[in-house]
């Protein structure tokens, strides 16, 4: 029975929908579009914004050429602010014919709500001037800065009509710009006084409210707007605004929320979304609103500035550069932006135009803390140190209680040598905020480096205390007891580091370094692999094992951890562009090409792979192609100093001088202290004879680096080159007291002997070769000093004792069988190959090699060996010399003749008398 009744019941409902349809049919009623735009008027007096929207379109749907469809749609978008689909429809509205007057105010008002206030005067020019048009007038003037023109059009409007809401509130915003604060509120109390129940009165008096901080008061006018129109969705979005700002995070993306509902398109929801993500460091999701903003809206400033600001806080320099130059030419006197670009300029090492951009605001910035702070970082990157520490203590003055400007404070103090103030703001700053480690381990660095062992292990002890469970504080805490010599204490701490983080590489690296320091290299490289079997891919462990392996000589395992590196990273550019340099720095240079050009094709706008393809160009002689390659980058980062610097390079190469230094030129006016540049323009000015504008460079490097050694090193190889030993050694003695290091003994010592100065000379530099055992550069000239002087058994002893610490430095080998040479030690030949094995490239070690063999006998191998190191060395008189002599010996008189033909014609050649004595015998 129940099956037969519902199969009853089923078969009525399809006669009764057969009937329905067919009495729907019969009727004959067909929706026009002007049918559906009255619907939708309807709907709009309802206050049903939606089911109006969807009327419209149902309407343009049937006749796209419906203007009073198109009018009223744009109107309804303005309405429920969806600026942008609003200019749409307005402009389609203006091509069907709908008189101007009816169409430019609300078109006026689409633009203004995207902020285009040009495009706003544009438009007026053929509108007319009643009071609603000379208001838009002055709110398009007020936001381009006119203040003079906007308050005229205000009162203009208010002559017209007088109340009139929208001249009222833009009178009382002018007041507010003024800081007329009494004059602005009069003004909005006006406003809603006579407009009670008008929803804009309302909200300009939230707004009026906002803008003075009053966020109380301000969300009570928004949620009285909301009482008498709650579909309004500004008042949603203003009143999110203010909960933003006030941390109630909820509360604004529900207000959101029902704004979104309203206008699911509407731009200021859509921007004050992304201001909430942005807020809440939720930088990604505050980015891919802000894209999809800027795509319909490119020219809505708040957007252009916020994405500005997001891809600050990314790291993505370049892009934040491109925002905030765009939102800077539009608003230029922004502060915030101004202030933000600044930023950005210096994360970017673009030092010269921060301080272009910064210097005009801090006149009228005295009491800006942010401002101060950017002034002291600016200057610390133009290594003006005086500077940077005033405007760091100005800051810190106002701000007493930030501890990162004490740490910036103590930074500066640091740079400018004044160590006890800068531990004092340490000390303060670890007080003010104990959350945040970086002045703690800023403390207990500074009092390591002052090796005040026991202050910096109480201060890491103190740190350790507040993080004990972050491997970092345990590292630190092993390098201070490594400076006390408590090598126990410091393993302890080194392993306590790897159990809270078995992957962190810094407190690995520390123990294979102590185990260095013991003598124990196999253990140094077990620790480094035991690290690698947790954490295969890490690149720092790879680069340490590498290390290891060239300082044992052992290139071939060099070569295979690099490779490694770079295998078990392969979309990695770092490992790649580390091994790419690597096989420059052996000689492999055909490989160090073919991995750059792979490199850079799969990454075409990567600036670091373009860098490394050029130099792989150069090693291999391919300048035409390293010129296009630096010219690429040079256009890809034309204010990369780098970049002119590497042109440079190369059109010196080529021979073109005055690419050369115009390209230099272009570096410098960039980056006023690129030292690299300097240096270079220095030299290109002593080669062109302009010794005085060469040692002009050096001085000037002495003035931004007084601290560093090297203006005082290029002032003695310029005197030096003049012949000038005495002033030279001046110069060298200067930066031998800033950095007493072998390299800056040796060019000391140079010029000592050259001043008359020899048994001194030699006398300081063993004195430093004694107390500077592990110096492999000062004994190589210590030992060549000694070959030079005919002391062979000391350069022996010298240079043995080099090898123990380095077997594969060619060098030491090179000269090594040169003095065993000399003291017919049958090792010679042995040494001199294996020098010629690993460093055959060289036309010293070739030279070695090819006279040794002539001399022994060996007379073919000899002088090929010999032809090959003048070709690798034209210019050296002392190989050639030795072709000469090896083809006199062979009977090639004619051969030998030519060569010392150009032998005789150098210029201080040491063996002058032998290569004449050579020459008599021809």
């Amino acid at each position: 029975m129940s099956v037969t009744r519902t199969k009853t019941h089923a078969g009525a409902a399809v006669v009764s929908a057969l009937l329905l349809l067919g009495a729907v049919g019969g009727c004959g009623k067909t929706e026009t579009s002007a049918s559906l735009v009255a619907d939708a008027k309807q709907f709009i007096q309802k206050g049903d914004s939606k089911a109006a929207v969807i009327q419209l379109k149902n309407a343009l749907v049937k006749n796209p050429a419906d203007a009073d469809a198109r009018l009223t749609l744009g109107l309804l978008y303005i309405d429920t602010g969806d600026a942008v689909s609003a200019e749409k429809e307005l402009r389609k509205a203006l091509e069907l014919g709908v008189p101007k007057d009816k169409v430019i105010p609300a078109l006026s008002t689409a633009l203004m709500q995207q902020q285009q206030y040009q495009k706003v005067l544009d438009l007026a020019a053929d509108a007319g001037s009643d009071a609603d048009m000379l208001a838009l007038r002055a709110d398009a003037n007020a936001g381009l800065g006119r203040a003079d023109q906007a308050r005229d059009l205000y009162a203009q409007a208010l002559v017209a009509k007088p109340g009139h809401v929208s001249a009222l509130i833009g009178s009382a915003r002018q007041a507010l710009a003024r800081k007329d604060l009494e004059q602005a509120n009069r003004l909005a109390d006006e406003v809603v006084a006579s407009n009670p129940n008008d929803a804009t009165a309302w909200m300009f008096k939230g707004d009026m409210l906002r803008a003075q901080a009053k966020a109380g008061p301000a969300l009570a006018a928004y949620d009285q707007v909301l009482k008498l129109k709650p579909n309004h969705r500004s008042a949603h979005v203003e009143r999110a605004f203010v909960e933003i700002a006030e941390g109630k995070f909820d509360a604004a993306r529900a207000d959101l929320e029902a704004a979104r509902k309203l206008t699911p398109n509407a731009l200021m929801v859509a921007y004050a979304q992304a201001l909430l993500d942005f807020t809440q460091g939720k930088h990604a999701a505050a980015k891919d609103a802000l894209q999809k903003i800027l795509r319909v809206a490119p020219e809505h400033m708040p957007s252009v500035l916020m994405a500005g600001a997001v891809e600050h806080a990314l790291g993505s320099m370049p892009q934040a550069e491109q925002h905030l130059r765009k939102y800077l030419a539009a608003m230029p006197e922004h502060r915030y932006a101004r202030k933000l670009m600044v930023s950005t300029l210096l994360k970017m090492g673009q030092t010269t135009e921060a301080l272009t951009q910064l210097t005009p605001m801090l006149e009228s910035g005295k009491d800006d803390v942010q401002l101060l702070a950017l002034a002291g970082e600016a200057y610390m990157q133009a290594r003006d140190y005086g500077k940077a520490t005033a405007y760091f203590e100005q800051a810190s003055t106002l701000a007493p209680n930030a501890a990162g400007l004490r740490t910036s404070l103590a930074l500066g103090k640091l740079a400018t040598g004044d160590d006890a103030r800068a531990v004092s703001e340490l000390e303060q700053s670890t007080k003010l905020d104990t959350k945040s480690p970086k002045a703690a381990v800023l403390l207990v660095m500074t009092e390591l480096r002052m090796k005040r062992y026991d202050k910096a292990l109480a201060a890491a002890k103190a740190l350790e205390a507040t993080q004990p469970a972050d491997p970092m504080v345990h590292n630190l805490k092993g390098g201070v007891y490594l400076g006390m010599n408590d090598m126990v204490n410091a393993r302890a701490s080194f392993d306590k580091a790897l159990s809270l983080k078995a992957d962190y590489f810094p407190a690995a690296a520390n123990l294979a370094q102590l185990a260095l320091r013991e003598k124990k290299p196999d253990l140094a490289k077990q620790q480094l692999v035991s690290f690698l079997e947790k954490d295969k891919k890490n690149v720092e462990a790879y680069y340490a094992l590498t290390k290891l392996a060239l300082a044992q000589g052992r290139n071939d395992e060099a070569n295979q951890w690099l490779e490694k590196a770079s295998s078990e990273n392969p979309e990695a550019i770092g490992p790649a562009r580390t091994l790419g340099a690597h096989y420059l720095a052996i000689g492999q240079k055909q490989k160090a090409l073919t991995l750059a050009r792979k490199f850079q094709v799969a990454n075409p706008k990567n600036l670091d792979l373009l860098d490394l393809l050029g130099q792989a160009q150069i090693a291999n002689d391919d300048l035409p192609g390293a010129l296009d390659t630096y010219g690429k980058l040079a256009g890809a980062a034309p204010k990369s100093a780098m970049a002119h610097f590497r042109l440079a390079t190369v059109h010196a190469q080529l021979k073109n001088l005055n690419a050369t230094a115009e390209d230099l030129k272009k570096a410098l006016a960039l980056q006023p202290d690129f030292v690299d540049a300097q240096v270079a323009q220095a030299e290109l000015a002593a080669r062109a004879g302009k010794v005085d504008d060469a040692l002009a460079i050096a001085r000037q490097i002495q003035k931004q680096r007084p601290k560093e050694a090297l203006g005082y090193q290029l002032e003695g190889n310029l005197t030096m080159g003049q012949g000038k030993a005495a002033q030279a050694l001046a110069s060298f003695e200067k930066a031998f007291a800033l950095a007493p290091s072998g390299a800056n003994l040796i060019k000391l010592h140079a010029a000592m002997r050259q001043s008359g100065k020899g048994k001194e000379a030699d006398a300081r530099l063993a004195k430093a070769a004694t107390e500077h055992p592990n110096d492999v550069a000062l004994a190589l000239y210590v030992a060549e000093n000694d070959l030079s002087n005919k002391r062979y058994k000391a350069a022996i002893a010298g240079l043995e004792a080099v090898l123990k610490e380095a077997p594969a430095n060619v060098a030491a080998l090179n000269n090594l069988a040169w003095a065993y040479q000399q003291e017919k030690d049958p090792r010679a030949l042995k040494t001199a190959e294996k020098a010629f094995e690993l460093g055959g490239s060289s036309a010293a070690v070739t030279d070695t090699l090819g006279w040794m063999l002539v001399e022994q006998g060996d007379a073919k191998r000899g002088l090929t060996l010999l032809q090959k190191a003048v070709a690798l060395a034209p210019e050296a008189a002392d190989i050639r010399f030795h072709l000469a002599a090896g083809l006199a010996k062979t009977g090639d008189k004619a051969g030998a003749k030519r060569e010392l033909e150009r032998v005789l014609a150098s210029k201080n050649f040491a063996q002058m008398e032998e290569a004449k004595a050579l020459a008599k015998t021809l």
